[in-house]
């Protein structure tokens, strides 16, 4: 009797183990899933820049920055996600300059207007600072680094108030599109005179509209849990900015007119290599202050010596071209990157060699409208050449470049930059 009873315990015990064992199985395989998942979904927001919450993820871009104009400069801000709503955001911030012990803010929102396209209308009121001589498109989807380098050392900002309203619209997958109409009111913060005949300005409004189109025709995409999604990004892609200001619209001083162009090729060799072209132009006509015409990405700061003018390397930038040393109302800059495939030291060091050439050229008319700054031009070929060793500890790696060519100077180390890179990615 014991035997029996016995038997039919172990029976119990063993195919009870066996039908419950699945369903654990299958809850700790769901559960696992679904950390994964919120793991790599966390991951994409701090990639992107945002540290998410329920309704707001906050955006990393605010928490710290600095530049050789106010100092230290932090602050908090962020956007609501769809948590909060899928058809309103609101996306705002306030930050803070120790140096010129001010704050700056942006108020702004939008709402969706239609789901298939995502066409959005955001309005915003920013009172903040612009690099001079910074242009940026629309449509550029959100670039975030950890660091970015160029801010360091960049002193040239003017004060900007600018009221904007903006549709945002997908004209098809492989093509993007951004509207604006803004109004500002600019403020250099260095002397400068921008001068038109009897009259001369030292502040401004200006009225503008814009319209940018980026289009990716090489790039794939498919119909992922009912949302499309980007599953290569394809090249080469074609960006293209037109920029009206328009005189006496609502108090605005001016009158111009600039267009903006990119493209980017990318070719992925058989060895893992990656050559990358870039090529940027612009041009600006009519009335152009100084703050809204074109410098050449430098980054290169004025001191005596290499070590001295040591600072960090930029991604696009050139880095012999010393800050505020050029601007031009027509410019064009190539840029070619060859990235040798990472060198596998061990499984945690894996250093990566980049060669690297840049050029740019340009030119301005009526130079002499220009008062209280000096700089140059660029009518010659402005070329310079180099070499990154990225990742080498942490991150950091070392650069050189050379300048030569239409802008070499007298002094071979003045055309030398020597400094070091930062790169991480999630």
């Amino acid at each position: 009797m014991r035997k029996s009873l016995f038997v039919v315990l172990l029976f119990f015990i063993a195919t009870n183990g066996f039908t419950q064992n699945p369903n654990n199985r299958a809850k700790d395989s769901i559960k696992i899933a679904q950390d994964s998942l919120k793991k790599t979904e966390f991951l994409k927001n701090i990639g992107n820049g945002f540290f998410p919450f329920n309704y707001f993820n906050a955006d990393l871009r605010y928490l710290v920055k600095f530049n050789q104009f106010e100092g230290f400069r932090t602050g908090l801000g962020g956007v609501t996600n769809d948590r909060f709503s899928e058809r309103y955001r609101i996306n705002s911030y306030l930050v803070y300059g120790f140096k010129d012990k001010r704050y700056k803010y942006k108020i702004g929102g939008g709402f969706r207007i239609n789901e298939a396209s995502n066409s959005w209308i955001n309005l915003s009121y920013i009172d903040d600072l612009q690099e001079t001589g910074s242009s940026s498109f629309l449509t550029d989807k959100r670039f975030f680094t950890f660091f970015e380098p160029r801010l360091l050392n960049i002193d040239l900002f003017h004060r900007h108030i600018t009221k904007s309203i903006a549709l945002e619209h997908k004209i098809s997958n492989h093509l993007l599109s951004e509207t604006q109409l803004a109004i500002s009111k600019i403020n250099p913060t260095y002397n400068y005179n921008f001068v038109l005949g009897a009259r001369s300005f030292n502040t401004f409004d200006i009225s503008t509209a814009k319209i940018s189109l980026q289009w990716s025709p090489f790039s794939i995409f498919k119909l992922e849990d009912n949302t499309i999604k980007e599953t290569k990004d394809g090249f080469p892609k074609f960006t293209l900015q037109v920029t009206k200001g328009f005189e006496s619209v609502f108090g605005s001083d001016f009158n111009f007119s600039k267009l903006d162009f990119r493209t980017i090729q990318e070719f992925k060799h058989k060895n893992d290599a990656i050559t990358n072209i870039t090529l940027v132009a612009g041009i600006a006509g009519g009335e152009t202050p100084l703050t809204h015409l074109y410098h050449a990405y430098p980054n290169n700061i004025t001191k005596e010596t290499i070590l001295q003018r040591f600072s960090v390397a930029g991604l696009n930038s050139f880095e012999t071209m010393y800050f505020n040393e050029f601007f031009s109302d027509k410019f064009s800059t190539l840029q070619f990157k060859h990235f040798f495939k990472p060198f596998k030291i061990s499984d945690w060091f894996k250093p990566q060699l980049v060669l690297i050439s840049r050029f740019a050229i340009g030119d301005m008319n009526s130079i002499d409208r220009h008062q209280g700054i000096t700089f140059n031009t660029l009518k010659h070929l402005y070329s310079e050449s180099g070499f990154e060793i990225n990742k080498l500890l942490f991150g950091f790696g070392l650069s050189f470049a050379y300048r030569y060519g239409g802008y070499h100077l007298p002094n071979l180390e003045d055309n030398i930059a020597f400094k070091f890179t930062f790169n991480i990615s999630l």
